[in-house]
């Protein structure tokens, strides 16, 4: 415990103790003394709520070009949606019910209460299950279908299950008891989306007084809550709960006709940009996930600034994250699966695929640069929705080897392949042992790659987010860092030598668990050269290799091939151990893949080890 706080206090900084000292105080607090949480509260008089504009001819119009087959995909969304069958973090089907019944976990059929208060409920319950699945139908991003749905096809029912649906929503979540409140991100998201949703329906002409009232009482609640936490998010999370709350809060200060809120609010968002987002692009969550999450707050935050007439100052860095994103991306859209990754798209406004980035990487760089980052295809909807640019050419920028040592990441890159490396000198919490990871990308396909996620709550989702989830050695029963909990990560490793050019990489990451790690890629011809020479006294120490391809032992290595089709071979000349494994791709979705264990010998105090990946 002493080592763990000794931890925390050089590591978080003795600041951000404090404030999670004061959060928790605060929340013992209401629970000792409930009248309390007043003292937390601010009054909320809701003036307006007309703070989103769009041009629905060319939506519907890019909607209509669609194939069939996509459009189909829209509306079975939706008709599902009216059932009370989400789908949840843009992978799973959860059957919340007809009605839908706001407060259950599909997947464990446990109900909290919406008699409780918000601070008594847990994030993560044995009989509840992962709060986060509970949450997901409250975000209500399915209204964003109806949406899109009622555009291709003119059906009223769309917009009556809107209704219907926030008419229910407020009935059974008064402000602030259950589940729904726990959050200030959450009750964001489900701000935007009804507004959204509402300003679409009303554009048209379907919406009624009742709807007029039930928006704005949603908002009410939802700001008020952004306002009577914000401190959580602000001195104790720092990350994409920031971004969220700060658009929740510059919302509900429009919206009320609080200028100096609104003002206040920009300021704030700025700050964050300028601390979180670091000059060479990189997002100090290390997570591409959580990166793109951010990207898509700050272009509805660029929509909403038509309205509040106001702007973010800090675009540059904005500018250069979108940038890092697509030199680490795949030309499909896709990336590795890097850092923590919940499954969030929380503005699902194509038909693209949950890992292709190109709806966002292409909205926001146009709404920044007036330029669009891709040829057109299926991804524009999102940039129509938040600014249309579509007409502007290419910005035609080639995707290279690159360096970000600012941000700790490295590619190389050839014809057909690219090979991505994270090394870190951590400035906030990391959240997986991935120092030194290679993912690899060869033919449009992730030959090595990073196991994910699944869940905050279970043991799975620990194992993927360890050592043994990452392309690295292990040692022992050693982990790079020490984990508490879902998220409190200490004893963080550093960054030592490191070196970098368009054919090469050398780098070296001390665990203060008791080793350092030195790995040295060379770009050959046709694959790449690694080196690997872990110093230790610890006994034991393998190699891992992750892949989602089929693996056949051969005399002088490993080759992996996909649907008989050979795509590389490892010339490893040890012993080699492969054994099923999961990665997940997408939070609470895994699939079998195949984990490939070396062991090493010691000789001294080092384990080393050669080898060469040949790419066909």
């Amino acid at each position: 415990m002493i080592e763990v706080l000794k931890s925390v206090l050089t590591e978080y900084g003795v600041n951000w103790a404090i404030n999670r000292s004061l959060y928790a105080g605060k929340l013992k607090m209401m629970k000792l003394i409930p009248k309390t949480e007043l003292f937390f509260e601010k009054k909320v008089d809701v003036k307006r709520i007309g703070i989103f504009n769009f041009d629905l001819k060319p939506i519907k119009d890019f909607l209509l070009s669609l194939d069939e087959k996509k459009q189909q995909e829209i509306i079975e969304t939706s008709d599902k949606a009216i059932k009370g069958v989400i789908t949840g973090f843009s992978s799973i089907e959860l059957n919340f019910g007809n009605p839908i019944n706001w407060q259950l976990n599909p997947l464990t059929g446990y109900e909290n209460s919406c008699k409780k208060k918000w601070y008594n409920i847990k994030d993560f319950d044995e009989k509840a299950g992962d709060i986060k699945i509970i949450w997901e139908a409250s975000r209500l991003t399915h209204f964003l279908f109806f949406v899109r749905s009622y555009l291709i096809t003119n059906d009223i029912k769309y917009y009556k299950a809107y209704s219907k649906q926030l008419d229910n929503w407020l009935r059974n979540n008064p402000y602030s008891y259950g589940s729904n409140y726990k959050c200030g991100q959450e009750a964001t998201l489900r701000m935007i989306n009804v507004l959204i949703t509402f300003t679409v329906f009303n554009q048209i002409g379907l919406t009624t007084e009742k709807d007029y009232k039930n928006v704005k009482q949603l908002v009410t609640g939802s700001y008020k809550k952004v306002l009577s936490n914000f401190f959580y998010a602000h001195k104790c999370i720092k990350n994409n709960h920031t971004f969220t709350e700060i658009l929740g809060l510059i919302i509900g200060a429009w919206c009320t006709k609080d200028r100096k809120r609104l003002e206040k609010a920009y300021k704030l968002m700025d700050q964050e940009i300028n601390e979180q987002f670091l000059e060479d692009g990189g997002f100090t969550q290390y997570s591409f996930n959580y990166h793109r999450f951010t990207l898509q707050i700050l272009e509805c935050l660029i929509k909403v600034s038509e309205a509040t007439g106001l702007n973010i100052k800090e675009k540059e860095k904005i500018k250069n994250s979108i940038l890092l994103l697509y030199q680490v991306q795949e030309e499909k859209g896709d990336v590795p699966n890097y850092g923590s990754n919940d499954g969030s798209l929380i503005f699902p406004l194509s038909v693209c695929d949950y890992r292709d980035f190109r709806p966002t990487l292409n909205s926001i760089y146009a709404l920044l640069e007036g330029k669009r980052l891709y040829s057109k295809g299926n991804y524009d909807e999102e940039l129509l929705w938040f600014g249309d640019v579509s007409e502007k050419q290419r910005d035609s920028i080639p995707r290279i080897s690159s360096s970000f040592p600012k941000s700790g990441y490295y590619t190389l890159r050839n014809n057909n392949s690219f090979l991505f490396i994270p090394l870190q000198n951590y400035k906030s919490r990391p959240a997986h042992m991935d120092q030194l990871h290679i993912d690899l990308w060869h033919r449009g396909m992730n030959l090595l790659c990073d196991t994910g996620t699944f869940s905050y709550a279970s043991t799975l989702g620990e194992e993927l987010a360890s050592t043994v989830g990452h392309n690295i050695a292990k040692l022992s029963n050693t982990e790079q860092m020490n984990k508490k909990g879902a998220f409190l990560v200490t004893n963080w490793t550093e960054r030592k030598e490191h070196y970098w050019n368009p054919d090469r990489f050398v780098g070296e990451v001390e665990s203060k668990n008791g080793y350092k790690h030195n790995r040295s890629i060379y770009q050959v011809n046709n694959g790449y050269l690694i080196k690997d020479e872990i110093i230790t006294n610890l006994e034991q120490c393998e190699l891992i290799l992750n892949t989602p391809c089929d693996v056949t032992l051969k005399k002088d290595g490993i080759e992996l091939t996909k649907n008989n089709v050979k795509l590389a071979f490892i010339n490893i000349k040890n012993e080699i151990n492969v054994e099923p494994a999961y990665r997940s791709l997408y939070y609470l979705k895994k699939e079998t893949i195949n984990r490939i264990r070396i062991p090493l010998i010691r000789k001294d105090d080092l384990y080393a080890i050669e080898y060469k990946i040949i790419l066909y």
